[in-house]
């Protein structure tokens, strides 16, 4: 261990418990030495937590700055422009500074003096480099993502700096060429991570993943630098090969399981170390450890507490040397010798060679040749997961439960076809102890295993006699019958449960997404009901922006539909509201006849009224959520749900966000999968989908600012309160004035961040006009006085380009871009715009144009896809809208070959479930989704349909007595 650094030990020791207590993942891991133990699925996905930055010696990635550090850097500071875009070169002197502008760039003037100035990332990693410089070995170079001019590595006198006992200093953080040259590594695809293993974390993400090395590397130096998932989709996408949101979270979230063990890994060592157990075998194996289940598996014998292994107890009467012997020199070992008659253990020949047995299979299921093998055997073997009916719960459990699980009942399946919502179930049945689980392994992987061992990977030095062939023998077997089948259990177990959850979270996180994209429906005058029958259906009517005309209660199931339905009528008429919107809660399918039945007697005529449904889930936890009572302070709650129904239609987004995501139900066995993991992946969504989207800064609500990218709720509050304080904002660089709001930040959320240009305008002028006649007042009466302070509005101007998706980042190239098209900034959005650019871009080519910018061509996309999408534009128009209706089907009505319009409620891996308007909704079954039935002209994320979208279906099956429908799809509308 004394190769270990110097900072590693004593970081080591901070991680070792005070009780000497192993960690709580270490508890659960199975007593597989003495006998097998049935495995249960755990909801143990790492946890997401910010690793803190160590200054280990060799790292490469950014540390806490020194002083010597931050001085080099200042002097780079000076020299920086404020488009941090420029490539990074070598310099003359030594120290690493940015390339000079080019002729068009300089003279330009950073857009706000008391701006932070960025440093790119390599300057730190000089910085750090330099510092560690003396730790390195003579033959080693310091890796750095810049040249090294000669030889000329700075080394620091002293590490006085390192200040052991402060908080480190906070960093700088910036972006590496962010709109240079386009680059395929930030710095190389090797990375050093906090706490090493003999296993490289970049290529072992890139195998998990199937995500490109470089890509790997450049997403965990993007990650550790604090990106954001909707930051970097959008704005590093020369970074990351283009790759989508949901593949970002798929690598981070590897990423943080893959430094979960690296972590639990070096507290294990720690703890060995500190109570002696640590050998230089087991300090390799705990090293090679990849999962949690392999580290439980190695460091499962010295777990506090334990009585020991088998191993273990041979090993303290003296018999490893025997077994060593036999491997190494059998000529020369003689049992006979080691046999003590009044020691429990050694007293017969029999006890001596079951001990030297237990060593030897120890030694064998530790070794990591031995495990490969077996598990590439595994890999080529019929290996199958069979469930059946526990004989416990078909005694004693609760027979609508066991029904449940009918399918699994006598159930089998190869572990490589087993699809995931098989997986969830089975294990929730397990959990209930209504099934029983095993994994099968043919006798024949266990022979062929047996016949390696013994004839290859073990084979002995010299000709063994046959007593001792047969110790050999028993030794494999019991190695694997005793340790190697019990962990392959537990590993198979283990990777299926945990592919099935990610899955589930994944499918939960597309669903999500597609619901908080559906189109908003604007410039509507809506009415929202919230069905009941004895306390009746709540109403509200809300205006095309959302303000609250009136809420009533109405009692339409109690005999009183023909009185109650003259008010709704006059409702109707005096707001002038032709839509009405219905949650699909209790009394939902009556309260849709009663509309259409009225509709169709054409009851509210002049008003052509049509009705849609919508889901209400999380309206009744909304309506009493403190948000809703600052929201709604005079309002009833039960009246606030049918406010929340109504604005669910008109703004979908700015109406979900206010509700914990996991409560709008659009997952598949949510409460048996991680929480923690669940919880991380929505949230992510619903932060994607708001900053895609985009938010205006001077409207929005404090609940919609949180979700923005970069921003949090305090971020939020603090915003909200200088806009109150201060007025609108005018522009983006207005928001480096808010408290809180530093570099990172700003860096972060300006891109999603949008400004109505007319309002701004509008506001700029009258604010002139009050100013002008202030000066006059000024003048003329309070000459003597001190000069007023003339408000932050007096001062700013608005950017055109402010209203767009470009990022402040990139305003230098765009303003090239638009001169060398000779364009006008207010112009954005018109149709002379896109003319002047398709001019430009047919004549040049993309690439052409992007290589005269000095930009990559996903930068100058990006900025041409802001210039001329039309003031307003939402990305949301895409997707589809809520399904008005005008009359109903009911259950009975249905027959098979009945052809039928629908929206989907829910997609699953099985399937996909459609709301057909019958009260129960229908399953197309996944084999009957095919690529020629979708539409071509849509742009799809993967195969399957999503929640929203609209789709024509033939009814296959009717199973009245259990209320299900079976459809087939027959094109998506």
């Amino acid at each position: 261990m004394s190769s270990l650094p110097r900072r590693v030990k004593s970081e080591a020791k901070a991680h070792t418990s005070e009780d000497n207590e192993l960690p709580s993942f270490l508890n659960s891991s199975s007593e597989s030495e003495e006998e097998e133990e049935e495995w249960e699925p755990k909801s143990k996905i790492a946890r997401r937590r910010q690793l803190p930055k160590k200054n280990e010696a060799k790292t490469k990635v950014a540390a806490p700055r020194s002083a010597v550090a931050r001085k080099k850097v200042k002097k780079v500071e000076i020299k920086q422009e404020m488009d941090v875009s420029l490539p990074i070169a070598p310099a003359e002197d030594n120290r690493t500074q940015l390339v000079k502008p080019k002729k068009e760039d300089v003279g330009t003037k950073p857009k706000t003096l008391n701006q932070k100035p960025q440093v790119p990332k390599e300057i730190e990693i000089n910085s750090f480099q330099e510092k560690n410089a003396k730790s390195l070995e003579s033959d080693e170079k310091p890796s750095t993502s810049v040249p090294i001019v000669g030889n000329q590595v700075k080394h620091e006198k002293s590490e006085e700096d390192f200040a052991s006992g402060e908080p480190p200093f906070k960093k700088i953080k910036s972006t590496t060429c962010p709109e240079g040259k386009p680059v395929k590594s930030l710095g190389g695809n090797k990375v050093k991570e906090e706490f090493e293993m003999n296993w490289d974390i970049v290529q072992a993400l890139s195998e998990i993943t199937n995500v490109e090395p470089w890509v790997c590397a450049n997403l965990i130096r993007l990650f550790q630098e604090e990106n954001t998932i909707p930051f970097i989709a959008r704005y590093r996408k020369e970074l990351i090969n283009n790759l989508e949101a949901d593949a970002l979270r798929e690598v981070q979230q590897t990423l943080e399981e893959l430094r979960t063990v690296a972590k639990k890994t070096h507290t294990m060592i720690q703890k060995l170390k500190k109570e002696g157990k640590l050998s230089g075998c087991l300090l390799t194996a705990l090293l090679n450890c990849r999962t949690l289940e392999e580290l439980d598996h190695v460091s499962a014998p010295y777990k506090t507490g334990s009585k020991g292994t088998k191993a273990q107890r041979a090993k303290q009467l003296g018999l490893e040397p025997a077994a060593l012997s036999l491997l190494q020199n059998p000529m020369e070992l003689n049992l006979f010798s080691y046999i003590k008659p009044n020691v429990k253990g050694l007293s017969t020949i029999q006890e001596v060679e079951a001990g030297v047995q237990h060593i030897l299979a120890d030694i064998f299921a530790k070794d990591k040749d031995t495990l490969d093998f077996i598990r590439k055997l595994c890999q080529k073997r019929y290996i199958c997961i069979q469930s059946a009916l526990a004989k416990v719960s078909s005694k004693s459990g609760n027979e609508k439960d066991i029904d449940k699980f009918q399918l699994y009942h006598e159930f089998s399946c190869s572990i490589k076809n087993i699809q995931h919502h098989q997986i969830l179930a089975i294990n929730r049945g397990e959990n209930l102890k209504i099934l029983t689980v095993k994994v099968n392994i043919p006798d024949g992987v266990k022979n062929e295993f047996c016949w390696w061992c013994v004839n290859e990977r073990w084979r002995p030095k010299q000709f063994l006699k046959p007593e001792l062939m047969r110790i050999l023998r028993n030794s494999v077997e019991d190695a694997y019958k005793r340790l190697i089948y019990p962990l392959l259990c537990r590993e198979f177990r283990s990777k299926l449960t945990s592919d099935a959850e990610k899955e589930s979270v994944m499918m939960f996180g597309r669903n999500l997404r597609q619901l908080l994209l559906t189109s908003p429906v604007r410039g509507r005058t809506l009415m929202g009901v919230d069905p009941g029958y004895k306390h009746g259906c709540k109403l509200a009517i809300i205006s095309p922006t959302s303000q609250i005309l009136h809420t009533d209660v109405v009692y339409l199931h109690s005999g009183q539909g023909f009185r109650e339905a003259e008010k709704i009528k006059r409702l109707l008429l005096q707001y002038n509201c032709s839509t009405v919107v219905i949650g699909n809660g209790t009394a939902c399918r009556e309260t849709e006849a009663y509309f259409a039945d009225l509709i169709m007697k054409k009851y509210f005529a002049p008003l052509d009224v049509v009705y849609c449904i919508v889901s209400e889930a999380g309206a009744s936890i909304y309506s009493v959520s403190p948000e809703a009572s600052k929201e709604m302070p005079d309002l009833d709650p039960n009246l606030r749900s049918a406010v929340s129904i109504a604005r669910r239609v008109q703004d979908p987004l700015a109406e979900l966000v206010k509700i914990e995501p996991k409560h709008i139900g659009v997952g598949m066995y949510q409460h048996d999968v991680s929480q923690t993991l669940l919880k991380a992946t929505l949230d992510s969504v619903v932060e994607e989908c708001v900053s895609f989207v985009g938010v205006d800064i001077n409207i929005c609500s404090e609940i919609l600012l949180r979700h923005i990218a970069g921003l949090n709720a305090n971020r939020a509050k603090n915003i909200i309160e200088w806009r109150e304080k201060n007025g609108p904002f005018i522009n983006r660089e207005q928001l480096k004035e808010v408290k809180g709001l530093g570099p990172k930040s700003f860096q972060q959320c300006a891109g999603f961040i949008r400004f109505n240009q007319e309002y701004i305008k509008t506001f700029c002028s009258s604010k002139k006009t009050e100013l002008g006649s202030h000066v006059l007042l000024t003048k003329a009466g309070a000459q003597g006085k001190k000069k007023s302070k003339l408000t932050p509005c007096a001062l700013q101007q608005p950017n055109p380009l402010d209203q767009t998706c470009i990022h402040p980042e990139s305003y230098n190239i765009a303003m090239r871009f638009l001169s060398f098209i000779g364009g006008n900034a207010n112009d954005i959005g018109k149709p002379d715009m896109q003319q002047k650019v398709n001019a430009v871009i047919q004549k040049e080519g993309l690439e052409g144009t992007a290589k005269r910018l000095n930009t990559t061509v996903h930068t100058l996309q990006l900025i041409i896809d802001g210039l001329t999408q039309p003031e307003g534009f939402d990305i949301r128009t895409d997707f589809d809208k809520p399904d008005f209706k005008r009359s109903i089907v009911c259950f009975e009505d249905l027959s098979v070959g009945t052809v039928l319009t629908g929206k989907v409620e829910n997609a699953t891996p099985f399937g996909v479930f459609v709301d057909i308007g019958v009260g129960k909704a229908g399953l197309i079954p996944v084999r009957n989704i095919t690529e020629a039935k979708l539409s071509k002209v849509k742009k799809r994320r993967s195969l399957g349909l999503g929640p929203g979208e609209r789709v024509e279906v033939k009814v296959l099956n009717v199973d009245i007595p259990r209320l299900r429908i079976t459809l087939d799809l027959i094109r998506v509308l």
